[in-house]
């Protein structure tokens, strides 16, 4: 049963980006907007029927796209986006051709748009005379596939379901289609697993080696001793730590509502195959491994109310509809909150208010409540002008504001915009193996860059002098005060802001002799401005850094070790210790650690600590 409950704070985009495995199963942000291929006719107008999206307003960055030709030859991403910062521009996405030679780019709006276009078009960029004009959207997958089966089927089957003699082709069992698809190593062996995701990592650190002999040759000695070491890593890479539990390990999924692919309407689970593929198809969870009991519990019964009401679900091909998303987090301390992304459409605020009252009353007096729901919350999820539902505020219809979860023996609040871990006992060996690596003591400052709730700060903040947390999220930075008054601790402050704006000066005020960053940041990795500011600071000697996604974040790595340069200010970096940690089992997703010590050039200190 559920007790009122107040609304939660102030909405703010979480920064984590949710690991790339925290819905793999959803292809998040999978839909027309999210994934620009190119569009070659730039002139033609754009056929309203095939860019429904534009027509009714959504937000896409599509619709302010341009198309820059002349590159100079083989131009990198990082390149063009490098550019673009450096004429005061900010691209939404970048998508290369043609040996690099031209590129769509799409911007956020259309003053971002057309200052482009302005400024870039004529523009001399080594030696190559760059022309810009606008591009078309691209259309429409699913009227795209749509489309083509129409032409292609055969008695109204898509081609792809037949053999070539007219025989349906004998498929594999939904439950198995959608393991493959969220699960991918759901039938190999766990001790494989494991062998397949240290050897990413290895790979990873060869690579790493290679770049840092590239960018800077002072350290090529001690390199040279480390490869021949570490098999040609450039330093040792500890075993990989499996995740305590290997099945029904996830606390936070999210779930689209869609027609199911065994035809049934309103169901509630994961994508059977991508958006920009064609597929709208959903398949429930009921037996895939890695979601929990709880979180099956509430899906089914959710998925009964929904069909009780007469409220379509969203449709992506036409806009219209209603049911979207379905969230749920769940804890060990047996709660579970439930956010339900809706389209009001058209709907009179009258009509949204019976709604909400029926779903208040059926999962609080009715058969919902067996779903065991401490927090219940409704999201408009209209013609949204941001890409992030995490932008949209959430209104508490039943329950408490906020979940509590336990983790390394300490109490962490959890609000419905708020980042962690989702393998909370995988969580536990990635911070116990941090605070292990930072060597820290009372005389210790400890950064927590993208602290999120402050899990990490707080369980290392009885072991220092202080601890310092930047996270993007309001939400989250009230949680994480609220969390360090839950553990006593008076040693903990949060900062609320982009960690490139906000980092900087937290470092240069900074006066203790031992200071160490622990960076957790989104997949792609920290700002420039981040990594710049922290070669700057020489007297930051450790960075511990946690890649959710290390080839993502090999740029950073990059940054941090190569030589100093008029860019680059102040003492680069090198590996010292590496170590990956199985936060997502049955995927191929990992979780590596890198520990980071400056170099001590005055002593000349080149070989292995």
């Amino acid at each position: 049963m559920m007790a009122e409950g107040s609304n939660p704070a102030s909405d703010a985009t979480p920064s984590k980006e949710e690991e790339p495995d925290d819905v793999p199963q959803n292809f998040k942000n999978d839909t027309p907007e999210a994934d620009a291929q190119a569009a070659r006719d730039s002139e033609a107008a754009p056929d309203p029927c095939k860019y429904r999206y534009i027509k009714d307003d959504l937000f896409t960055s599509e619709i302010f796209k341009v198309e820059i030709r002349n590159l100079p030859k083989f131009t990198g991403f990082n390149d063009l986006k490098k550019f673009l910062a450096k004429h005061g521009l900010n691209p939404h996405k970048i998508k290369l051709f043609g040996r690099q030679t031209f590129a769509f780019v799409t911007f956020k709006n259309e003053e971002e748009r057309d200052k482009a276009m302005k400024m870039v078009h004529g523009m001399q960029w080594k030696g190559q005379v760059l022309s810009v004009k606008l591009a078309k959207p691209k259309a429409d997958p699913i009227l795209k596939k749509r489309k083509q089966e129409e032409g292609e089927g055969v008695s109204g089957q898509p081609v792809s379901k037949r053999t070539e003699g007219g025989e349906e082709e004998d498929e594999e069992p939904l439950s198995v289609q959608i393991a493959n698809v969220v699960t991918p190593l759901w039938n190999v062996p766990y001790e494989e697993q494991l062998r397949r995701k240290e050897q990413e990592v290895v790979g990873i650190l060869q690579r790493l080696a290679n770049e840092i002999g590239s960018t800077n040759k002072a350290m090529l000695p001690w390199l040279f001793a480390q490869k021949g070491k570490f098999n040609k890593m450039c330093c040792p890479l500890e075993a990989i730590r499996p995740s305590p539990t290997q099945t029904e390990y996830r606390n936070k999924c999210e779930f689209l509502i869609s027609v199911g692919a065994d035809g049934e309407d309103k169901t509630i689970g994961f994508r059977l195959g991508k958006y920009k593929g064609g597929s709208c198809a959903v398949v429930g969870p009921a037996e895939t491994c890695h979601v929990s009991a709880e979180a099956k519990r509430v899906v089914s019964e959710f998925q009964n109310f929904i069909r009780t009401t007469p409220y379509s679900v969203y449709s992506p091909e036409t806009y219209e509809g209603h049911w979207k998303q379905l969230t749920v987090r769940t804890t060990r301390t047996k709660q579970a909150m439930v956010i339900v992304f809706f389209n009001p459409q058209k709907l009179e605020e009258d009509e949204l208010n019976a709604l909400k009252s029926s779903m208040k009353k059926y999962f609080t007096e009715g058969k919902g409540s067996e779903s065991a729901a401490t927090s219940l919350y409704f999201v408009r999820d209209g013609q949204r002008k941001s890409p992030n539902p995490e932008d949209l505020p959430c209104e508490l219809i039943a329950g408490e504001s906020c979940i509590h979860e336990e983790l390394l023996g300490l109490k962490f609040r959890i609000s419905p915009h708020s980042f962690f871990q989702v393998n909370t006992g995988a969580a536990e060996v990635l911070y116990s193996a941090v605070g292990e690596w930072a060597q820290l003591d009372q005389d210790s400052t400890v950064l927590d860059v993208c602290c999120g709730t402050g899990t990490i700060g707080i369980s290392l903040a009885k072991r220092v002098k202080k601890v310092i947390g930047i996270e993007l999220c309001q939400e989250a930075v009230e949680d994480a005060r609220v969390n360090a008054k839950l553990n006593g601790l008076s040693n903990v402050e949060f900062h609320c802001g982009k960690a490139e704006d906000v980092f900087p000066n937290i470092l240069n005020a900074v006066v203790s002799p031992n200071v160490t960053a622990i960076v957790d940041p989104p997949r792609a990795g920290l700002h420039s401005k981040v990594i710049l500011a922290i070669r700057r600071a020489e007297h930051l000697k450790r960075l511990v850094y946690v890649a959710c996604n290390a080839k993502a974040a090999m740029a950073n790595f990059i940054d941090l070790c190569r030589a100093p340069s008029n860019r680059v200010h102040g003492a680069p970096f090198r590996p010292v210790r590496a170590l990956a940690v199985d936060l997502f089992p049955q995927t191929m997703h990992v979780e590596m650690l890198l520990l980071l010590e400056r170099v001590d050039y005055d002593s000349q200190q080149q070989q292995t600590p």
